[in-house]
């Protein structure tokens, strides 16, 4: 209901390779960091954003979205969905071109606030799933 296949194939393909993926740390342990990975092997350069702000798959972190001195095409959070709203609200301005929420993450209220200000929105799927379901 929250991410057809043309918003999926849009940010997967078409709408940058700089992703940011909020709740990523060195916790090899973690869906973040195993799923970043999978982001890399395809071509995306990835951003960790986590309070301790650690180098992850050889790329630095930050502490939040805001202290990224770069352009993020997407945002790819991993945070519970209890927090997934105010870290949309941050992707937004920022400038984001997307916003993905992961697997198990929902804030339909959130959801609807990325659509009207403009990004597209995923929420509750997993790129490292779809990625190989587009082919």
């Amino acid at each position: 209901m929250y991410a057809d296949t043309e918003t999926i194939r849009r940010i997967l393909t078409g709408t940058g390779d700089t992703w940011a993926v909020v709740g990523l740390s060195s916790n090899t342990a973690r869906a973040a960091y195993g799923v970043a990975g999978v982001l890399q092997r395809f071509g995306k350069r990835i951003v960790p954003v986590h309070p301790k702000a650690e180098t992850v798959h050889g790329e630095p972190g930050y502490a939040s979205l805001a202290e990224i001195p770069f352009p993020v095409d997407v945002v790819d959070v991993f945070v519970n969905s209890a927090l997934a709203g105010r870290v949309a609200d941050e992707a937004v301005a920022i400038g984001a071109k997307a916003v993905w929420f992961q697997l198990g993450v929902v804030d339909e209220e959130a959801y609807e606030r990325v659509r009207a200000a403009g990004p597209d929105m995923v929420m509750d799927r997993c790129p490292a799933i779809e990625i190989p379901r587009l082919g």
